[in-house]
């Protein structure tokens, strides 16, 4: 085979794999988007175009007071509320004693540091449904069922964030501590002034894991809460399940109004959040 055809060969086997990589792409976003499309459709139509078999892909006509009778069955406002007090609670909880661990994993020298480091780690190896009834338990001594701290409090420290940003301080450089040092900085300014503000694409991503499992939560805010005042978007969305029938096009639109925050903030922020992710674990 002369050099030219080599060439030739070499060019039309790239682009072959280019191609098939973006049909395994395409495929892959479509399988991505659809769930998500039919819940918007879905919203839109009328009761009994969701109980036909099969179903319509599309309503006859877009219901929009599917949304606006959302708001008068449910206190969603409300729900609201609770949900975004607890995301935004336990993301800033997170982001302090998280860090204020990772900083002494990473940089502070202490005997047996590196055991409890492994006993940080393994307590992430326990499934959280078996912490459900000591934290119930300690809940209701603490009388703080049906309160906001009984949503915040257990989600305030997280090993999976400790080990992230543990991991991501391991990649800068000793030298800016000792330079800090050399100034008069003590440990808390130095993770302050110097490594917080290196780290911000590993603290987003902390806060875009924390957003996601706070806002989503379900089983936890069903176990400590059950007053009405007191219920957030998840529990509540769950209570339109009726035990006989469930009303679909208001369980839909109650989803696609739950879900927009998250997909705007990931939008918003997921470049910083794949720059994390990517560094993570990656030493200097």
């Amino acid at each position: 085979m002369s050099k030219g055809n080599r060439i030739k060969s070499v060019k039309k086997n790239k682009w072959a794999a280019h191609c098939s990589l973006h049909v395994v792409l395409i495929a892959g976003a479509i399988c991505f988007v659809l769930p998500f499309a039919w819940m918007v459709l879905t919203s839109l139509k009328s009761l009994p175009e969701t109980t036909q078999v099969p179903p319509p892909i599309f309503p006859a006509v877009l219901r929009w007071e599917n949304y606006r009778e959302l708001f008068t069955k449910l206190p969603f406002l409300l729900y609201y509320r609770n949900t975004l007090v607890m995301t935004l609670g336990r993301i800033g909880g997170q982001a302090l004693l998280c860090s204020l661990a990772a900083y002494a994993f990473a940089r502070i020298r202490f005997p047996g540091r590196e055991i409890l480091f492994l006993l940080m780690l393994s307590g992430m190896m326990i499934p959280g449904y078996v912490l459900l009834l000591p934290q119930y338990l300690i809940m209701k001594d603490l009388h703080w069922l049906n309160s906001l701290q009984a949503l915040i409090v257990p989600g305030l420290f997280s090993a999976f964030g400790t080990f992230l940003l543990r991991q991501y301080f391991l990649t800068l450089p000793r030298e800016l501590d000792e330079a800090a040092k050399i100034d008069g900085a003590n440990h808390l300014q130095i993770l302050w002034h110097v490594l917080l503000p290196l780290s911000k694409p590993a603290l987003i991503a902390l806060m875009i894991f924390t957003a996601l499992s706070s806002w989503n939560d379900l089983i936890w805010p069903l176990i400590v809460n059950n007053a009405p005042q007191m219920l957030t978007l998840s529990v509540g969305l769950a209570a339109l399940r009726g035990e006989f029938s469930t009303d679909f096009p208001l369980l839909m639109a109650g989803a696609v109004l739950a879900s927009w925050p998250m997909i705007l903030l990931f939008i918003v922020l997921q470049r910083y959040f794949i720059a994390g992710i990517a560094f993570t674990g990656t030493k200097a």
